[in-house]
């Protein structure tokens, strides 16, 4: 909606946040954690990786997805479009890396959009795509992805590796 009034789009864009949230509120409705991400985490938190979430969903949708997987308490700074500026601005990772302390050099984003990419570059940031998601992975090397992971095991090597981590 482009050419839209300003008041129409963000009209539109609370009813679209209100029926997600609704949506999410049903007792049948699940969010699917892809697999292999649990274990990916524990390890990269066992190899004293910081981690932290940038995205695209609201506070509320990303609590009610942490908390229906288990993972509430597991990042140490959640930046979703409540806080900051929508991808491919860099305003999250320049957040998140102001909150955790941690500079540029280190600090790897790993997404599965072009935008993710983008966003990381326009950071100066690693960027690391992951060819399961939503785009496709010649798209995310196109967007600047460093690497192209296949799978969720792929990803602490990879990280230790980059940022000579302990195993």
């Amino acid at each position: 909606m482009p050419a839209a009034d300003p008041d129409l789009i963000q009209h539109v864009a609370s009813l679209s946040r209100e029926a997600v949230w609704a949506l999410r509120q049903h007792p049948d409705y699940e969010e699917p954690l892809y697999p292999g991400a649990v274990a990916a985490l524990d390890s990269l938190s066992d190899r004293g990786m910081v981690l932290g979430i940038a995205t695209g969903k609201g506070r509320r949708g990303l609590g009610l997805f942490l908390e229906q997987h288990g993972l509430i308490g597991r990042f140490t700074s959640m930046q979703t479009a409540d806080d900051a500026a929508s991808k491919p601005s860099p305003e999250m990772l320049f957040n998140l890396m102001a909150e955790t302390g941690i500079d540029r050099a280190r600090t790897m984003m790993v997404g599965d959009t072009s935008f993710d990419m983008e966003m990381a570059r326009a950071a100066r940031v690693i960027a690391i795509g992951v060819g399961w998601g939503y785009h496709d992975p010649d798209d995310l090397a196109a967007a600047g992805a460093r690497r192209v992971l296949d799978h969720f095991a792929d990803l602490p090597p990879l990280a230790a590796a980059l940022f000579a981590l302990e195993a």
